[in-house]
Protein backbone atom coordinates (compact mmCIF):
# COMPACT_ATOMS: atom_id res chain seq x y z
CA UNK A 1 0.00 0.00 0.00
CA UNK A 2 1.49 3.61 -0.95
CA UNK A 3 2.10 6.23 1.70
CA UNK A 4 -1.18 8.01 2.00
CA UNK A 5 -1.10 12.14 3.09
CA UNK A 6 -3.88 13.45 4.10
CA UNK A 7 -5.17 17.65 3.41
CA UNK A 8 -8.26 18.62 5.81
CA UNK A 9 -9.47 21.64 4.02
CA UNK A 10 -11.66 24.38 5.74
CA UNK A 11 -14.26 25.63 3.33
CA UNK A 12 -13.01 28.90 1.37
CA UNK A 13 -11.92 31.74 4.29
CA UNK A 14 -13.67 29.69 6.62
CA UNK A 15 -17.20 29.66 6.89
CA UNK A 16 -19.47 30.95 10.33
CA UNK A 17 -22.89 29.34 11.63
CA UNK A 18 -24.19 32.57 12.36
CA UNK A 19 -21.77 33.44 14.85
CA UNK A 20 -18.32 34.59 14.68
CA UNK A 21 -16.28 31.44 15.09
CA UNK A 22 -15.52 29.60 11.85
CA UNK A 23 -17.37 26.42 12.27
CA UNK A 24 -14.82 23.83 12.07
CA UNK A 25 -13.58 25.03 15.77
CA UNK A 26 -17.19 24.43 17.21
CA UNK A 27 -17.37 21.90 19.74
CA UNK A 28 -19.46 18.57 19.37
CA UNK A 29 -19.16 16.63 22.65
CA UNK A 30 -16.14 17.79 24.60
CA UNK A 31 -14.14 18.16 20.90
CA UNK A 32 -13.79 20.96 18.52
CA UNK A 33 -14.85 19.12 15.12
CA UNK A 34 -11.77 20.04 13.45
CA UNK A 35 -9.87 17.64 15.90
CA UNK A 36 -12.67 14.92 15.63
CA UNK A 37 -11.60 15.34 12.08
CA UNK A 38 -7.46 15.13 12.25
CA UNK A 39 -7.91 12.13 14.67
CA UNK A 40 -10.37 10.02 11.66
CA UNK A 41 -7.57 9.84 10.35
CA UNK A 42 -4.75 9.63 12.76
CA UNK A 43 -5.21 5.87 13.20
CA UNK A 44 -4.74 4.66 9.87
CA UNK A 45 -1.42 3.22 9.12
CA UNK A 46 -0.95 3.81 5.77
CA UNK A 47 -1.33 7.55 6.39
CA UNK A 48 2.17 9.13 7.19
CA UNK A 49 1.25 13.00 6.97
CA UNK A 50 -1.97 15.26 8.04
CA UNK A 51 -2.19 19.11 6.41
CA UNK A 52 -4.68 21.14 7.84
CA UNK A 53 -5.29 24.05 6.14
CA UNK A 54 -7.19 26.88 8.00
CA UNK A 55 -8.19 30.62 7.52
CA UNK A 56 -6.11 32.95 7.46
CA UNK A 57 -5.54 34.41 11.28
CA UNK A 58 -6.53 30.69 12.67
CA UNK A 59 -3.39 28.97 12.61
CA UNK A 60 -1.57 29.77 15.91
CA UNK A 61 -5.01 28.50 17.56
CA UNK A 62 -5.47 25.27 15.46
CA UNK A 63 -1.93 24.01 16.55
CA UNK A 64 -3.13 24.43 20.09
CA UNK A 65 -6.14 23.03 20.03
CA UNK A 66 -5.04 19.81 18.05
CA UNK A 67 -1.50 19.56 20.62
CA UNK A 68 -4.36 18.86 23.36
CA UNK A 69 -5.93 16.41 21.12
CA UNK A 70 -2.52 14.60 20.84
CA UNK A 71 -2.25 13.27 17.21
CA UNK A 72 0.82 10.75 16.68
CA UNK A 73 1.30 11.53 12.78
CA UNK A 74 3.58 14.64 11.77
CA UNK A 75 1.05 17.45 11.20
CA UNK A 76 1.44 20.71 9.80
CA UNK A 77 -1.15 23.60 9.96
CA UNK A 78 -1.02 25.97 7.37
CA UNK A 79 -3.11 29.29 6.25
CA UNK A 80 -5.34 28.80 3.18
CA UNK A 81 -6.68 31.09 0.62
CA UNK A 82 -10.37 33.08 -0.37
CA UNK A 83 -11.97 29.73 -1.81
CA UNK A 84 -11.91 26.12 -0.63
CA UNK A 85 -10.21 24.87 -3.84
CA UNK A 86 -7.42 27.85 -3.15
CA UNK A 87 -6.79 26.35 0.01
CA UNK A 88 -6.48 22.30 -1.45
CA UNK A 89 -3.75 24.01 -3.34
CA UNK A 90 -1.90 25.50 -0.60
CA UNK A 91 -2.39 22.03 1.23
CA UNK A 92 -1.03 20.43 -1.96
CA UNK A 93 2.20 22.44 -1.80
CA UNK A 94 3.20 21.86 1.86
CA UNK A 95 2.75 18.08 1.24
CA UNK A 96 6.32 16.40 2.03
CA UNK A 97 7.71 14.20 -0.21
CA UNK A 98 6.25 12.70 -3.11
CA UNK A 99 3.66 10.16 -1.26
CA UNK A 100 1.48 7.69 -3.73
CA UNK A 101 -1.97 9.30 -2.60
CA UNK A 102 -3.46 12.34 -1.75
CA UNK A 103 -6.62 12.21 0.47
CA UNK A 104 -8.90 15.11 0.84
CA UNK A 105 -11.31 15.85 3.48
CA UNK A 106 -13.78 18.50 4.63
CA UNK A 107 -12.78 20.19 7.97
CA UNK A 108 -16.30 19.51 9.05
CA UNK A 109 -17.35 15.52 8.40
CA UNK A 110 -15.64 14.42 11.90
CA UNK A 111 -17.68 11.18 11.47
CA UNK A 112 -15.56 9.59 8.68
CA UNK A 113 -15.49 6.04 9.34
CA UNK A 114 -12.19 3.87 9.26
CA UNK A 115 -14.04 1.10 6.82
CA UNK A 116 -14.51 4.57 4.34
CA UNK A 117 -11.04 5.69 4.84
CA UNK A 118 -9.29 2.55 3.67
CA UNK A 119 -11.84 1.71 1.20
CA UNK A 120 -10.96 5.18 -0.85
CA UNK A 121 -7.79 4.11 -0.18
CA UNK A 122 -7.88 0.71 -2.12
CA UNK A 123 -9.97 1.90 -4.92
CA UNK A 124 -7.24 5.04 -5.15
CA UNK A 125 -4.37 2.59 -5.77
CA UNK A 126 -6.55 0.32 -7.76
CA UNK A 127 -7.46 3.41 -10.49
CA UNK A 128 -6.03 6.19 -9.82
CA UNK A 129 -8.48 8.62 -8.41
CA UNK A 130 -11.50 7.44 -5.88
CA UNK A 131 -14.56 9.62 -4.37
CA UNK A 132 -17.07 8.62 -1.59
CA UNK A 133 -20.21 8.42 -1.92
CA UNK A 134 -24.24 7.74 -0.89
CA UNK A 135 -27.09 6.86 -2.85
CA UNK A 136 -29.78 9.59 -3.29
CA UNK A 137 -32.77 9.14 -0.86
CA UNK A 138 -35.17 11.59 -2.56
CA UNK A 139 -36.73 11.64 -6.09
CA UNK A 140 -34.64 14.54 -7.56
CA UNK A 141 -36.13 16.70 -10.36
CA UNK A 142 -34.28 18.90 -13.10
CA UNK A 143 -35.65 22.69 -12.97
CA UNK A 144 -36.82 23.73 -15.88
CA UNK A 145 -38.98 27.38 -17.21
CA UNK A 146 -41.41 29.17 -15.23
CA UNK A 147 -41.46 27.65 -12.43
CA UNK A 148 -42.27 24.14 -13.44
CA UNK A 149 -39.87 21.26 -13.80
CA UNK A 150 -38.34 19.75 -16.65
CA UNK A 151 -37.63 16.28 -16.34
CA UNK A 152 -37.11 13.45 -13.28
CA UNK A 153 -33.90 12.09 -13.21
CA UNK A 154 -33.44 8.69 -12.49
CA UNK A 155 -32.35 8.02 -8.80
CA UNK A 156 -30.67 4.61 -9.21
CA UNK A 157 -28.30 6.67 -11.24
CA UNK A 158 -27.83 9.42 -8.44
CA UNK A 159 -24.64 9.90 -5.96
CA UNK A 160 -24.38 12.48 -3.25
CA UNK A 161 -20.43 12.68 -2.97
CA UNK A 162 -18.86 13.51 0.40
CA UNK A 163 -14.66 13.14 1.56
CA UNK A 164 -12.64 11.90 1.80
CA UNK A 165 -11.55 12.03 -2.01
CA UNK A 166 -8.55 10.38 -2.96
CA UNK A 167 -6.35 10.92 -6.39
CA UNK A 168 -2.46 9.38 -6.83
CA UNK A 169 -0.38 12.36 -6.03
CA UNK A 170 1.13 13.29 -9.06
CA UNK A 171 -2.69 13.24 -11.09
CA UNK A 172 -4.32 15.88 -8.22
CA UNK A 173 -1.76 18.10 -8.52
CA UNK A 174 -1.71 17.90 -12.38
CA UNK A 175 -5.36 18.62 -12.22
CA UNK A 176 -4.89 22.03 -9.76
CA UNK A 177 -2.34 22.63 -11.63
CA UNK A 178 -4.24 23.16 -14.96
CA UNK A 179 -7.09 24.42 -13.16
CA UNK A 180 -5.38 27.26 -12.38
CA UNK A 181 -3.73 28.23 -15.81
CA UNK A 182 -7.58 27.79 -16.96
CA UNK A 183 -9.16 30.06 -13.99
CA UNK A 184 -11.75 27.47 -13.41
CA UNK A 185 -13.20 27.09 -10.77
CA UNK A 186 -15.03 23.32 -9.31
CA UNK A 187 -17.64 22.29 -7.09
CA UNK A 188 -15.14 19.31 -5.79
CA UNK A 189 -11.48 18.12 -6.44
CA UNK A 190 -12.55 15.19 -8.48
CA UNK A 191 -14.21 17.34 -10.81
CA UNK A 192 -10.81 18.84 -12.06
CA UNK A 193 -9.62 15.33 -12.29
CA UNK A 194 -12.78 14.68 -14.63
CA UNK A 195 -11.60 18.00 -16.67
CA UNK A 196 -8.25 15.90 -17.88
CA UNK A 197 -10.39 13.21 -18.76
CA UNK A 198 -9.54 10.85 -16.02
CA UNK A 199 -11.87 8.73 -14.24
CA UNK A 200 -13.15 8.70 -11.21
CA UNK A 201 -14.10 5.68 -9.35
CA UNK A 202 -17.04 6.13 -6.64
CA UNK A 203 -17.13 4.17 -3.73
CA UNK A 204 -20.13 3.63 -1.15
CA UNK A 205 -19.90 5.60 1.68
CA UNK A 206 -22.03 5.76 4.93
CA UNK A 207 -24.79 8.41 5.88
CA UNK A 208 -23.74 9.01 9.08
CA UNK A 209 -20.34 10.84 7.17
CA UNK A 210 -22.25 14.16 6.78
CA UNK A 211 -21.22 17.43 6.48
CA UNK A 212 -21.73 20.15 9.29
CA UNK A 213 -22.85 22.96 7.52
CA UNK A 214 -25.81 24.46 9.27
CA UNK A 215 -27.54 25.00 13.02
CA UNK A 216 -29.82 21.54 12.47
CA UNK A 217 -26.70 19.56 11.38
CA UNK A 218 -24.64 20.74 14.26
CA UNK A 219 -27.18 20.03 16.93
CA UNK A 220 -27.71 16.49 15.32
CA UNK A 221 -24.01 15.60 15.89
CA UNK A 222 -24.26 16.68 19.48
CA UNK A 223 -27.20 14.47 19.49
CA UNK A 224 -25.00 11.50 17.85
CA UNK A 225 -22.23 11.88 19.98
CA UNK A 226 -24.23 12.46 23.49
CA UNK A 227 -22.24 12.88 26.36
CA UNK A 228 -19.24 11.17 24.82
CA UNK A 229 -15.98 12.08 23.59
Amino acid sequence: MPDVAVIIAAGGAGKRMGGKIPKQFLRVGTRPIIARTVLAFDGIAAVRQIVVVVPKGYAAQTRRLLKRAGPRKPLLVVEGGRERQDSVRTGLDHVSGDPGIVLIHDAVRPFVTRRVIHDVIRETARFGAAVVGVKVKDTIKKEGKTGFYESTLPRHLLWAVQTPQGFKTHLIRKAHDQALRDRFTGTDDAMLVERLGFRVRIVEGEYGNAKITTRDDLLSARRWVGGGE
